[in-house]
């Protein structure tokens, strides 16, 4: 099949790239900028703004595609000019999120039929909007779409964590080499599903093409499922250290940083444990190959191999530091004398 991946140079769509190209599929890039994962696809990588339509359609000349997955669609807007774009397309692929899914949860599983409603996070409701723009188009149109929402995803470059820095994860790391104590909401033992790029590509990839997926959800994600505490333990066993886990109620790290209302409140703070049984009528052989204690091993040896990889985040650090000094102070005031 010949498949345009739209935008998406992070760590999702490379690794569907790659995949796609082990499969032996034609691969055609839109990205802005030459980047490593044109590199992967040479004279088949498109350069062009994907928020200027007529910069996209002189880029894509004409061409028609048997797939187009789109991956930098965050608003109802950029999903309205993909609608033109991609009239013809046989199968149109958006990526959406699995924090669209009710928070709080109803319901301790989730499946594709879990509500889609979050009050904390305005990017989830965007998302949220975008499905819905889609899915009339398909009801009235039949415009061929389906719709992948992974959770939280890591590969060689990130390290998936509740309290982090996204733009410089090995602050982390770094954090938990000088023993200074790692933030985790809640007491720790909300239950999470955490996902490597790798298992997820090949959950995505063979959805490709199928006709039973035109018009249906997904969400493709590890049914391995690891406590909070649990997953910061793996991480500092794959670091080589033991964890100072300072548990703070994620009230208190919102009053502190009222933007992590999303990624907590919205996400992160409740469980995630998630039903793969729709994917895998329709990709029965899929199950995810890579526990999180191997693959954050492999994660953490990528950025001790590099120093340009081991970036810190100075304002990170003074807030989890001002975080850690006010809860661990208000610990010692409640202890009875």
């Amino acid at each position: 099949m010949d498949i345009l991946f739209v935008g998406g140079t992070g760590i999702i769509s490379s690794a569907c790239v790659s995949e796609a190209l082990r499969a032996h599929h034609d691969v055609w890039t839109l990205t802005r900028a030459h980047s490593r994962l044109a590199n992967q696809v040479g004279s088949r990588a498109l350069i062009a703004d994907a928020s200027d339509e007529d910069q996209v359609r002189a880029a894509l000349g004409g061409r028609h595609f048997d797939v187009v997955i789109q991956w930098t669609a965050y608003v109802p807007e950029q999903v309205a000019k993909d609608l033109r774009l991609y009239a013809d397309a046989g199968h149109y692929v958006f990526i959406s999120s699995a924090s669209a899914y009710q928070k709080p949860p109803s319901h301790w599983l989730i499946s594709e039929e879990t509500p889609l409603a979050n009050p904390f996070w305005q990017y989830a409701r965007d998302k949220i909007a975008c499905e819905e723009m889609l899915v009339t188009a398909h009801e009235s149109t039949g415009f061929p779409v389906t719709i992948v929402r992974p959770s939280l995803t890591y590969g060689d470059s990130q390290i998936p964590v509740a309290i982090g820095s996204w733009e410089k994860p090995f602050t982390i790391v770094d954090r938990l080499r000088r023993g200074a104590p790692v933030l985790v909401p809640g007491d720790g033992t909300s239950l999470w599903t955490i996902t490597h790029n790798s298992d997820l590509a090949r959950g995505l990839i063979a959805l490709l093409g199928q006709p039973g997926a035109i018009g249906e959800a997904f969400h493709i994600t590890s049914d391995e499922v690891l406590t909070w505490n649990q997953i910061y333990r793996q991480l500092a066993a794959a670091v080589g250290v033991d964890a100072d886990l300072l548990h703070v109620p994620s009230d208190a790290v919102v009053a502190a940083e009222p933007s992590m209302l999303g990624t907590l409140w919205g996400d992160k703070s409740n469980s995630a444990v998630f039903d793969n049984s729709k994917l895998r009528r329709h990709v029965p052989d899929f199950r995810a190959r890579v526990p999180f204690a191997e693959g954050i091993a492999a994660t953490v040896r990528w950025f001790d191999a590099d120093p340009e990889r081991q970036g810190i985040d100075h304002a990170a650090n003074q807030l989890w530091d001002h975080l850690a000094h006010v809860y661990r102070d208000a610990l010692r005031r409640s202890a009875r004398r």
